[in-house]
């Protein structure tokens, strides 16, 4: 799908507002671009196909919202290995449809407990570089996605956890197709596909590197589900493939610090969503170590300005979003850590009055890079020093009941570290703390390693409520730190400037962070790019093209799902029956 013909779409759409008194009106275009409209019943969003299907086939079994994500995640890490996988973590916000209650499951990734602040540094107190962390025993934390899936199956699961990893098991043993976007990742020069593990993964029979087209099979990966089903997750984090995962991640080269205690103790968590309001609705995220509360802090500051009344193809509607971005991220890479390590201004930072100073200081022009605010319960921290590359996949599931899950999973960067434990890729989680652990006057950095923490994570699975209180929406994105300015771009189009999900998802992405102001220059409409720089900023290329924004709005009674045309997902609204 060519995005260039969605903004062209979009921006027929400019007069379309959000009403104070209920929903945005779905628009009103030609396919392919129009928007899914069936009425409301159980669908799946997923990055994939093949996991879209799976999931939605579990959901024709009668499975609930976590029945079906289970099998998404499964096929996922099969399909998707670039993006997650059982080796990795996970949020997931959880509607549940018969109380309205929301709940977020933490399936972050810890430090191990011998782990330490100096970790990531050299002999001489430099840091790593990242291409030489990023492949390190090191940089795994202890995987939190499958505890963190059991959890919730636990509690709201309705088939057998034995019957939910079919689909995947079958598409290991027999081998899928491998996509564009995966053989074209696989043709790029990651130093994760240098590793032996890697290498020997995606080489076939003539030992040169398969792509687009080929069949992969991981017969591992086969035998590890089968063992996940039956055994649940002992069969992760004890026995076998846990002594393989503590092997793997202290060979050399930087052995890293793991043992069968920490995998063995690891512990999802649960937590209380926190929620703001964005014009008619209550916008609600995972709390920190995510980021949830900058994409809140994001919409609050945009709210204050008239974005509204503007649209996709107005020049200063892109400098007010550029601008208020920066100003969030000055304030989430100061302040965000995990909070059982670091003192996190979550109500500060949403606070009205703040909110109002921080949105006062948006000019005419662009400034200079902003620097952090200081919030109520701000506590003095070393300036962040976190790479957090991108990666990462997000999907959404309701079932008939009216239960939704919105998760973001990861195995962190492209492919993880490249070591595979049983026909998976274990996680580079732990590269997400700041390299460096404190300033020059001795400060923590609030992202500093130490152990059992959890990193600090942009992960923001995100769901809307309306003012009744009842599900409105959902939407989550991959994109490492820019996933903040990707969701609130798309909420910023499907709310304000009335688009339909799938036009919104695909108007041009654009990530202001510090110095670094980025997007997809060719495709704004003409005159944005050209306005911005006469606002002060120049647009670079290069940020934005492998967003992967899948969302949902409930519209009059009807789903408007979208998935992002960057990557290969699909919106299936049904059964299938």
């Amino acid at each position: 799908m060519k995005i260039s013909r969605l903004i062209a779409a979009a921006a027929a759409l400019l007069t379309a507002s959000c009403t104070q008194t209920g929903l945005p009106e779905p628009a009103s275009v030609s396919a392919p671009e129009a928007a899914v409209t069936q009425q409301v019943e159980p669908f799946v969003i997923a990055a994939n196909p093949l996991a879209a299907k799976a999931g939605q086939d579990v959901l024709k079994r009668g499975g609930s919202a976590i029945d079906a994500a289970i099998a998404v995640q499964a096929m996922l890490s099969l399909v998707e290995p670039q993006s997650s996988g059982v080796g990795g973590g996970a949020f997931l916000t959880y509607y549940d449809g018969a109380s309205g209650k929301l709940t977020v499951y933490d399936g972050r990734e810890t430090a191990p407990a011998q782990a330490s602040p100096t970790m990531f540094l050299k002999p001489d107190g430099t840091p790593l570089g990242y291409r030489q962390a990023v492949t390190s025993g090191r940089a795994t934390g202890v995987p939190g996605a499958v505890a963190m899936l059991a959890l919730v199956h636990k509690e709201h699961g309705a088939l057998d956890w034995n019957s939910l990893f079919g689909a995947a098991e079958r598409a290991a043993e027999e081998g899928f197709v491998i996509t564009p976007r995966l053989g074209r990742f696989l043709g790029l020069g990651f130093p994760q596909l240098e590793t032996p593990d890697a290498s020997a993964y995606f080489s076939g029979a003539d030992g040169k590197r398969l792509t687009t087209g080929d069949r992969l099979k991981n017969p591992e990966y086969a035998a590890f589900l089968k063992r996940l089903a039956a055994d649940g997750t002992d069969a992760l984090y004890t026995g076998s493939t846990a002594a393989k995962i503590v092997a793997k991640t202290r060979s050399a080269p930087l052995e890293g610090r793991m043992t069968l205690a920490d995998l063995a103790g690891y512990q999802p968590v649960k937590r209380e969503a926190l929620c703001n309001p964005y014009r008619a609705y209550r916008v609600c995220v995972p709390p920190p170590p995510s980021s949830g509360v900058g994409l809140l802090q994001l919409l609050a500051m945009l709210e204050k300005t008239d974005i509204a009344s503007r649209g996709p193809a107005d020049p200063q509607a892109w400098f007010l979003f550029a601008e208020a971005s920066r100003l969030m991220y000055a304030d989430r890479d100061q302040y965000v850590g995990d909070p059982a390590f670091a003192s996190v201004p979550v109500q500060g930072l949403l606070e009205p009055a703040y909110v109002a100073s921080r949105a006062a200081l948006i000019g005419k022009t662009a400034s200079a890079p902003p620097t952090a605010g200081t919030p109520r319960g701000a506590v003095q921290a070393a300036a962040d020093h976190t790479m957090e590359p991108a990666g990462t996949s997000h999907f959404i599931v309701r079932d008939a009941q009216g239960n939704v899950v919105s998760i973001t999973t990861t195995v962190e960067s492209i492919f993880g570290t490249g070591r595979m434990v049983d026909g998976f890729f274990l996680n580079n989680q732990l590269t997400d703390f700041s390299f460096s652990p404190t300033d020059a006057k001795g400060n923590p950095a609030a992202n500093a390693v130490a152990p059992g923490k959890r990193p600090r994570s942009s992960m923001t699975p995100t769901i809307l409520l309306d003012s009744d209180g009842k599900f409105a929406g959902a939407i989550g994105s991959a994109g490492g730190n820019s996933i903040l300015a990707y969701v609130a771009k798309s909420l910023v189009g499907a709310i304000d400037w009335g688009l339909s999900m799938q036009q919104a998802l695909a108007l041009p992405n654009l990530v202001a962070r510090g110095a670094a102001i980025g997007g997809e220059v060719d495709e704004f409409a003409p005159g944005v790019v050209a306005g911005l720089a006469a606002r002060g900023i120049d647009l670079k290329p290069g940020q934005g093209e492998d967003s992967g924004v899948h969302a949902v709005m409930i519209r009059d009674g009807k789903v408007d799902g979208g998935f992002d045309p960057r990557r290969e997902g699909v919106v299936l609204v049904g059964t299938g029956e």
